[in-house]
This record gives C-alpha cells, sequence and structure tokens, in this order.
C-alpha cells in the first residue's frame, strides 16, 4: 500500500521546518498528497550503502574539534599526555606528536597546530582504509566504465567546479563509479584549462591506438563540465568564482566546452572533437540539470532537463511507467538525438534520482551545510580515494602562478571557515608522480616543496602569523601508494 507523505516521519519534520522558512515541504521536489515518498527508480540498498561511508568518513572529521576540546581542558592534569593520546587514539583513531603535549604545562597547547594535524592524519587514515571504506558502494553504482564505453564513450573528462560541496560528484551526484578511464579535475568556476584538456584528449586517443586491440573508431572521448548554483540562496551561496552568478556559471562551462571542441576541430579536422555534455548541479539538493546539445551539437543555458522536476513527475508511476516517462521525456528534449548522448542523459537522470530520495531521506530534502564547510585545501593534484561533499576545496595546479585565482577563492572561503575562529588554513600539496618513470617521485616532491614555498610568499601575511599549514604529500599514480607524506614535511607547522 502506498505511504502518505503526511505519514512519513521525515518529510512531516520537513513540513514543520518549511512552514517557518516559508519554504516547500521536500526542497528537492514537491511531492502531492497520496504520492508515495519512494520513487520506483531509487536503488535503496546502494543509498544505504553511501549512507554508511558518508557516516564513516565525515565522522574521522567532525570528533577532531570535540577530542581536542576534551585535551584542551585537562591539560594541566597530571599524566596528561598518556590521557591526551588516549583521548585521541580512542576517538580519532590515531594519536598526537608527543613533542606537541610534552610542554603543555609550559606554554599550553597551540591548538591551531593540533587541529590541522589532526585534520591530516584524518585524512590519511581515510586514504589508508580507502580500498575498506569504498567497497561499501564502489561495486555497485550504475554507471561503471564498462557501462559507459557501451554508450559509445572510451573516455569520460570531467570537469566541475573546484567547490568541495561537488567533492561528491562521482559516487553521490552521478553516481559514476570511479576508474582510470574517467577522470575528474576541478577548477574554479569550471574553468577548465584549453591547453591541458587538449593534452589529455591527444593522450586518450594517442593510448588507444597504441595499446588497445581491436581499436573501435566508433567510440568517442566524452568532456563533461559541471557548474552549480544554489536554490535557496542563489545570490550568496552559488558559485563564489562568478559571485553567485548563475548565468556567469552556465555561460563559462558552454564556452569552455565550445572552445575545447572548436580547438581540437581545428586542430584534427571535422568530426575529431570530442562530445560535449554540460551538467548543472543544484548544491542544496545535488538535484541535476541535463543541458543537451541540439542537432548542431550546441549547447544552450536555458534549455535542459532537470531532475527534481522528473523525479516528481514519475513519484506515483510504477517503475515501467516511470522509466517510459524519463525515456520520452529525454527523447523529446533532445533535437536529432544521438543514441549515446541520450542513453547517458537517461542513465545520469535515473542515477540522480537516487540521490535525490538520499537527501531526502538523510538531510531532510536540503542540505544543513547549503555553504561551504571544507576541512581542508588540496593543491596540486586531487586525492583520488576520497569522494564525499564539503571535505575539502581543490585547486588544481602545477604552479602557484598558475592557479592563482583558484588558491585565491580558497583562501576567501577558509578566511571565513577557520581564522575567524582562530584556527589555521590547512593545506595538502599532492603531486602524482609514475613509478614507472625514472627520478618521477623525487620530481614531485620537489615540485611539492616549490608550491609549499610559493604558497608561503602568495600569502605571506597569513604565513608570518602561523595562519598556514601546510602537509606534502605524493602518490603513485599507477600503483598503491597513496598520499604518502613527503619525507621531513610531515610535522604541519609551516614555521
Amino acid at each position: 500500500m502506498s505511504r502518505s507523505i503526511s505519514h512519513h516521519p521525515v518529510l512531516r519534520r520537513q513540513a514543520a521546518v518549511a512552514q517557518r522558512r516559508g519554504e516547500l515541504a521536500n526542497p528537492a521536489c514537491e511531492i502531492g498528497p497520496g504520492q508515495d515518498c519512494r520513487h520506483p527508480l531509487v536503488d535503496e540498498s546502494l543509498n544505504a550503502e553511501l549512507h554508511r561511508y558518508e557516516t564513516i568518513i565525515s565522522q574521522r572529521f567532525l570528533l577532531i574539534e570535540a577530542a581536542l576540546k576534551k585535551i584542551s581542558a585537562i591539560q594541566h592534569d597530571d599524566s596528561f599526555v598518556q590521557k591526551a593520546q588516549d583521548i585521541c587514539q580512542a576517538m580519532l583513531g590515531y594519536c598526537l606528536p608527543e613533542d606537541k603535549l610534552a610542554s603543555a604545562w609550559v606554554n599550553g597547547l597551540d591548538m591551531p597546530d593540533l587541529h590541522a594535524y589532526c585534520v591530516f592524519q584524518s585524512l590519511v587514515l581515510s586514504v589508508q582504509k580507502a580500498n575498506e571504506d569504498r567497497a561499501i558502494w564502489l561495486k555497485n553504482l550504475p554507471l561503471s566504465s564498462p557501462v559507459l564505453r557501451d554508450m559509445g564513450y572510451h573516455t569520460v573528462n570531467i570537469s566541475p567546479c573546484a567547490d568541495g560541496r561537488l567533492q561528491g560528484l562521482l559516487p553521490f551526484i552521478l553516481r559514476i563509479s570511479p576508474a582510470p578511464e574517467i577522470s575528474v579535475k576541478a577548477f574554479a568556476g569550471a574553468r577548465f584549462d584549453i591547453e591541458d584538456d587538449i593534452a589529455d584528449w591527444t593522450q586518450a586517443e594517442l593510448q588507444r591506438l597504441a595499446n588497445e586491440p581491436g581499436y573501435d573508431a566508433s567510440l568517442n572521448y566524452l568532456k563533461c563540465v559541471v557548474y552549480h548554483f544554489s536554490s535557496s540562496s542563489p545570490c550568496v551561496e552559488g558559485c563564489a568564482a562568478h559571485g553567485s552568478d548563475d548565468g556567469m556559471a552556465i555561460d563559462c562551462a558552454i564556452e569552455g566546452l565550445s572552445a575545447l571542441q572548436a580547438a581540437i576541430r581545428n586542430l584534427y579536422g571535422l568530426g575529431a572533437e570530442p562530445d560535449g555534455l554540460v551538467l548543472g548541479v543544484d548544491t542544496d539538493t545535488d538535484a541535476l540539470r541535463v543541458h543537451l546539445p541540439d542537432g548542431s551539437g550546441t549547447v544552450r543555458a536555458h534549455q535542459f532537463l532537470d531532475s527534481a522536476q522528473l523525479f516528481a513527475e514519475t513519484l506515483p508511476l510504477g517503475r515501467v511507467q516511470a522509466e517510459q516517462v524519463l525515456i520520452d521525456r529525454v527523447r523529446a528534449a533532445a533535437s536529432n538525438p544521438d543514441a549515446n548522448t541520450v542513453a547517458l542523459a537517461i542513465g545520469l537522470l535515473r542515477a540522480n534520482f537516487s540521490q535525490l530520495q538520499y537527501v531526502i531521506e538523510h538531510h531532510n530534502g536540503r542540505y544543513t551545510d547549503v555553504g561551504h564547510d571544507e576541512k581542508f585545501i588540496c593543491a596540486g593534484e586531487a586525492v583520488a580515494s576520497l569522494h564525499l561533499r564539503n571535505k575539502y576545496y581543490f585547486a588544481h595546479l602545477s604552479t602557484v602562478e598558475e592557479g592563482a585565482a583558484d588558491l585565491d577563492v580558497g583562501i576567501k572561503i577558509f578566511t571565513s571557515l577557520n581564522l575567524s575562529r582562530g584556527l589555521a588554513i590547512p593545506i595538502l600539496v599532492h603531486f602524482f608522480f609514475d613509478a614507472r618513470v625514472s627520478g618521477a617521485r623525487q620530481r614531485a616532491e620537489q615540485r611539492c616543496h616549490r608550491v609549499k614555498q610559493a604558497i608561503q610568499t602568495r600569502y605571506q601575511a597569513l604565513h608570518e602569523r602561523h595562519q598556514i599549514r601546510c602537509f606534502l604529500a605524493v602518490s603513485d599514480i599507477g600503483g598503491t601508494e597513496n598520499v604518502t607524506p613527503v619525507p621531513s614535511s610531515y610535522s604541519v607547522s609551516v614555521h
């Protein structure tokens, strides 16, 4: 029997909050009377697995301040060092540096230093346990590399905004399984570098020609650009890199994709360009916009399919009916529909229905932290094994000069998040190396040190006040070594 909304406890709470705020009872979609709150196309078991993962990772970071407050309260007790280590081990799963505790009775604890240390340690612990943690959901995501290949794509390159609210983009919002053929490079405002993307496209195509038996010329490279917006606070909590101007965010995504396709077409001829897709994410609810290109390949800012609207429309239907409506809506929205694009749009929208249900059930329909709540900045190359909303702000760069705009946005965000509370800004400087290439690790470590020095120079006032704490790490792109501390850099203090 269908359960009405009035008898669903989560939505009853939402309705009460909404009445006070003057918002919809369910911000992700408006559910009518008598409709069941369970969507027929939702994967509830996968949602449960992802929620367990979210709880595990979040707890590692959420408990840091609670543990440090307990430790701060006993810093003049007898046997303080042992007591502090017992608290940290019990609550966080690791110990603090003895030298930072031993002198507490004289100088007091350097809480900003300890806080940054714990952030980095929780990150390292999450990376070390990534295979175990991700095994909960990794094999069950609907859009795997083989599935995307069946849709016609040998490689998928995704450029989202660097905003921490999009860090769960792959497994949560898009339900795409991480794989070597699926790369994510985030940039502030989704302003990806055209020349770098041409190099990525060239490398992918060259590797196929060199290494793929039975080269299939019908498969294509997909470039996906992801902008974001806030439905509840569009002028404040939208994309910081675009001044929360949604129009600018959309236009930038479309223009970047068009420029990349034109560049490859000009270099290698008509038809060489990658397929393209522009997606929009409402970071309040994780609802997805899919901008389908028209018959000429042009993407329009005002033309898109909205997963929240489709979720609401298909909610009262049976599974077969809901699936057919979704297919019909996508086909109707596509001008001269390409089979690959239609199949991908259907897959993304269907998968996102599960995420809308996830936010309804586990976050009361709208995230409490509609704004930024990241724990650290990652400068360089992203941590590939950590997939969760608002865990870190990412600035993709090789040098600080080229990534200055992204870093500046991150520093602005953490001025509010951390400096305003007396905490330092934790910055992970991270690069990959390929162990098969002689000297690659040493060069990656040297790059870490150069970027750290450049960060200290660019933000000299913050550095001199000890308000920036850096941790340097490298990862083997083809091996098991992941976020390994660079020797002699593990101390989180930069002074």
